[in-house]
């Protein structure tokens, strides 16, 4: 079946076109003015949809681009070889990188030393937060750990609240705390709709670790 070419738009439908862009614009121009707040945002990806971490890790990438400086936490994720640890390496003089869990609950099976990790990691988080030199700290799956009862979630915010106030945090994991939600100024939920697993399809080399 041959497409039918689209036809160029009546002056009369440009006309339209031009008009409805130029209301659209004059309204964003308005809400860019009125954003004239500058501050350090707490931020939230969450939800049971794949691809939080990596969304985190594309904002550590813009931020590094800038020459500015980034903390990275990873409270679950055990020492495997990941593609992430191998990119982040080319970027050590931005973008400090720890992996401080020792893989998910049901690895470890040893919920005292869950415990003791996610203590760990924590501390660090805060020295991070406390450091101006870190323009943006990731604390990945820190949610995970805040739900499993790991840390308790009042020092968790109290210890974001004492961060200084042009830096920014992202915090990621399903599940995140109502606390959390209510506290931070950016939150994100993932949503799944498909994922390759519930095909029988294992995680992948470059989109899954």
């Amino acid at each position: 079946m041959t497409e039918t070419p689209e036809q160029p738009p009546s002056d009369e439908d440009a006309a339209r076109h031009r008009e409805k862009m130029r209301k659209r614009k004059a309204v964003q121009d308005a809400r860019v003015a009125q954003a004239t707040q500058e501050k350090g945002l707490l931020m939230v990806h969450t939800g049971p949809g794949k691809g939080k971490t990596t969304a985190a890790l594309g904002m550590m990438l813009r931020t590094a681009g800038y020459g500015l400086r980034v903390g990275f936490i990873q409270f679950v994720k055990g020492n495997w070889a990941t593609g992430e640890q191998a990119a982040l390496a080319r970027f050590a003089d931005l973008i400090d990188h720890h992996v401080m869990g020792e893989g998910f609950t049901w690895d470890t099976q040893d919920k005292a030393r869950d415990i003791a990790a996610a203590s760990r990691a924590w501390d660090l988080g805060r020295r991070m937060l406390a450091d101006p030199q870190y323009h943006l700290v990731v604390l990945d799956e820190i949610n995970i750990v805040l739900r499993y009862g790991y840390l308790d979630v009042a020092e968790v915010l109290a210890g974001l609240d004492t961060r200084l106030p042009d830096t920014h945090v992202l915090l990621t994991g399903r599940n995140a705390k109502p606390e959390i939600i209510e506290a931070a100024d950016l939150v994100t939920e993932f949503q799944a709709v498909k994922h390759p697993f519930q095909a029988g399809i294992k995680a992948q080399r470059g989109i899954d670790f």
